[in-house]
């Protein structure tokens, strides 16, 4: 029995060695286009490799390179992302969060691409394009939130130029505002009266 397990796990093994090994050929193809600009021949490569090894993090990497140069960005997006969790490789998780900044970037999602390339950085401190690439993000982000708040100011100005009712009124406007008031009504009084008077006066020298 302890022969026959033996032999099953000697089989497995052999087996798994010979997938990598496919794989790693099937990886070497697709560099090698990939150094030559053909990127559909290298993507086939690639996923041919991970058919051999799914578990292949050099396949996939390269894959989402191929995928992003052919400006499939979303795919390449997802396919990172789903390495990002199943990896812990501090190194090739450094690299994984940093082309997914670069992605993120392109599509204007500053937000996330910050956080990519902050986690790009929590996993290789050293790296300084990730550096680079996180200032720009904050820099256009903070570019783009200035026009945001000068917009939002120029909406509010016309609802503070609005005549104020009585409620939001002080004490001291309300007062000279009553003040008008009675002003003008004393001259629209002294108006009449004097209209009336001229109208009397005239009804008494007309000549007939």
């Amino acid at each position: 029995m302890k022969k026959l397990i033996l032999m099953i796990l000697s089989f497995f093994s052999l087996h798994a060695f010979a997938q990598k090994e496919k794989a790693n050929s099937f990886i070497e193809k697709g560099n090698k286009y990939y150094r030559n600009h053909e990127m559909t021949l290298a993507e086939n490569e690639y996923k041919k490799a991970l058919a051999a090894d799914p578990g292949n993090e050099t396949a996939g990497f390269n894959l989402a390179n191929t995928l992003y140069r052919q400006n499939k960005q979303i795919d390449a997006a997802r396919l990172l992302l789903s390495m990002s969790s199943q990896s812990n490789n501090k190194s090739l998780l450094a690299k994984i969060f940093y082309n997914q900044g670069v992605i993120l970037s392109k599509q204007k999602n500053l937000e996330q691409s910050i956080e990519a390339y902050k986690n790009a950085l929590r996993n290789d401190a050293t790296d300084k394009e990730a550096r680079e690439n996180l200032q720009k993000a904050l820099l256009e982000l903070k570019q783009k939130k200035q026009p945001e708040k000068k917009e939002n100011k120029k909406q509010q100005k016309p609802d503070e130029q609005k005549d104020k009712s009585p409620s939001s009124m002080s004490q001291k406007e309300v007062s000279q505002r009553l003040k008008l008031l009675e002003e003008k009504e004393r001259e629209i009084k002294k108006r009449v009266q004097k209209d009336k008077a001229n109208s009397e006066g005239g009804a008494k020298g007309k000549d007939w």
